[in-house]
């Protein structure tokens, strides 16, 4: 079962930020997943959010937005080029562009980096977009994609179909031990990741999921293959 930090190590130091990703690879995660949305001047910023509010309140909206002006309500603030820098190839990098973000910015960051020694292997391409993750494909065909779904295994299967695809990952509400057999044995990479917030009703129905280690284990057993998880440190090697 693979371990990946979920925009770099979230529960441990702010998301997607130089700092987590170096603790996500100081507890050796498999691989390191980010976010990406576009700013009005045409950069990448990692975020996750289409809105950014900062700590007095205000809301700002990424893609009407410059960097630099993100950047002054978001301490620690990179961008893809930054952060892929950062990581030098350390672990594979799964890029999730955020749905309705132009992946143009992103496909000639990521040819830029392929034609610099970096191989296809080094990154992932998701979304819960499928016109991005078509888009991104039909650029890029030897990168390898992965379908985000929250729990509709039928669109899930849909989506992969037409992308050519055997890997998705999917919210870890809706998981449960019978279905990832299922869909293991019928070929699927399936990796599971955690809400934006863990309501009580998850944590006291799952025990937090994907980032309790003694569930990830129990789901392993059935065929899981990979835990997004917000605290790579509980998974010890």
């Amino acid at each position: 079962m693979k371990i990946i930090g979920h925009r770099g190590a979230r529960g441990l130091a702010p998301e997607n930020t130089l700092a987590s990703f170096d603790i996500a690879l100081e507890h050796k995660v498999d691989e390191i997943e980010l976010d990406v949305r576009v700013t009005k001047d045409h950069r990448t910023a990692l975020i996750h959010d289409a809105q950014l509010v900062d700590i007095a309140g205000n809301h700002l909206v990424v893609a009407q937005t410059t960097f630099a002006e993100l950047a002054k309500h978001k301490p620690g603030l990179v961008d893809l080029p930054t952060a892929l820098k950062h990581i030098k190839r350390k672990v594979p990098v799964i890029i999730e562009v955020k749905p309705l973000v132009a992946t143009e910015l992103v496909i000639e960051i990521v040819k830029a980096f392929l034609e610099h020694g970096w191989k296809p292997g080094d990154f992932r391409f998701a979304s819960y977009d499928q016109d991005v993750l078509l888009a991104l494909h039909a650029a890029l065909p030897e990168v390898q994609t992965i379908v985000i779904e929250n729990w509709s295994s039928v669109r899930a299967r849909r989506r992969m179909k037409q992308l050519g695809t055997n890997q998705v990952s999917m919210l870890d509400y809706w998981l449960w031990g019978f279905f990832i057999r299922a869909v293991s044995r019928g070929g699927w990479e399936l990796n599971s990741f955690p809400p934006k917030k863990n309501r009580w009703w998850a944590k006291l129905f799952l025990g937090e999921g994907t980032n309790n280690p003694a569930k990830a284990r129990k789901w392993a057993k059935y065929g899981l293959a990979g835990v997004i998880t917000d605290y790579p440190d509980r998974f010890k090697r």
